[in-house]
């Protein structure tokens, strides 16, 4: 089969579309053909060197396709699927409590495991979600990860009710649009950041009532004049350095803040005091659980929920797509459709 690899870290240019052995399934594994696989900045991250990837790696987390060979009921041979990003042991207190994303082996697919720029890949059989037939492979595959992330954030983590006001930062991102759907349907209202006049009108149409522009705005002073000086109730942050200390000016008293990710940096500072008289609650999330993902993909497959596709791009195109996600310039989700 033909896969994308690295065999160094390093630039676009370590990227390689290669023919490598089709891999087999072990037993509690299912065989799945790749029909669209979605990027993430942990794709990113990997080939430029971060720790625990071995080498040549093969990246690529959300993937959607079709099962090859199954060895359960109702994922036999030609069955469309989804795959849950999640991999755990199934066995200790935190997975059969159906919080497996706090499992100690957990990892992800395409991270602890091969991936999905390839033609076929490998799961365990737990980890196949089957999808409606009318539903696309690239928006299926744009689907598991960032709205499993921001599911698991607003609805498990800040508990969001209706009525609350949220702020999402970066809402053109591929989960920044994920959390503005799950925000609409829990009946929020909702600021977005954006970073320029196209990007501003597309996250308006998905349902942000207002949006401030992250490069040229004050995020925290507009969001107090959005609110009447109140702040928000949650702040939605996966940005990291760049926006933390806007985020947390931008709560009200008593207000939470949930973030999965640093993508412009880890460090952020915080004055403890604010902390303690204002009673902020700081909440940390890392991907979700499968009942998660089940209870999010129920939205999904009725209409509720739309991955947005930013583009798609051939395997042999997967440095210039990793380039897109690189120069900030998607709205949504790039995938690769092998």
């Amino acid at each position: 089969m033909k896969a994308v690899r690295f065999h160094e870290h390093g630039g676009l240019d370590v990227l390689r579309c290669e023919e490598v052995p089709d891999p087999e399934p072990a037993p509690g594994e299912v065989l799945v053909r790749v029909r669209a696989c979605a990027l993430n900045h942990l794709d990113l991250w990997q080939r430029r060197g971060i720790p625990g990837v071995p080498l040549p790696h093969c990246p690529g987390t959300d993937i959607a396709g079709e099962v090859v060979r199954g060895e359960a009921p109702g994922v036999g041979e030609g069955v469309r699927v989804l795959l849950q990003p999640g991999i755990s042991c199934g066995r200790c207190v935190a997975c059969l409590n159906g919080r497996d994303n706090l499992c100690r082996s957990f990892g992800l697919v395409g991270h602890q495991s091969e991936g999905g720029y390839a033609e076929l890949v490998t799961v365990p059989v737990e980890n196949v979600v089957p999808i409606p037939d009318g539903i696309g492979f690239a928006e299926a595959a744009a689907f598991p990860l960032t709205f499993l992330t921001a599911w698991h954030m607003l609805v498990t983590r800040a508990q969001l009710r209706p009525g609350e006001t949220v702020l999402v930062l970066a809402g053109g991102s591929g989960v920044g649009q994920a959390a503005i759907q799950v925000a609409r349907a829990q009946g929020a209202r909702i600021i977005a950041t954006a970073g320029s006049p196209e990007k501003i009108e597309r996250t308006k149409e998905l349902g942000a009532h207002e949006v401030i522009d992250h490069y040229q705005e004050d995020i925290a002073r507009e969001v107090r004049r959005f609110t009447d000086r109140r702040g928000v109730d949650v702040v939605f942050e996966h940005v990291g350095q760049a926006t933390w200390e806007q985020s947390t000016k931008s709560l009200r008293r008593g207000g939470r803040l949930v973030t999965c990710g640093a993508t412009t940096g880890p460090v952020g500072s915080l004055d403890i005091r604010h902390l303690f008289t204002r009673q902020i609650s700081l909440m940390g999330c890392y991907v979700g659980s499968k009942g998660e993902l089940l209870e999010a993909a129920e939205l999904f497959f009725e209409g509720r929920f739309a991955p947005v596709v930013d583009r798609t791009y051939p395997l042999d195109e997967a440095a210039e797509a990793q380039r897109r996600l690189e120069d900030h310039a998607q709205f949504g989700k790039v995938v690769l459709v092998p």
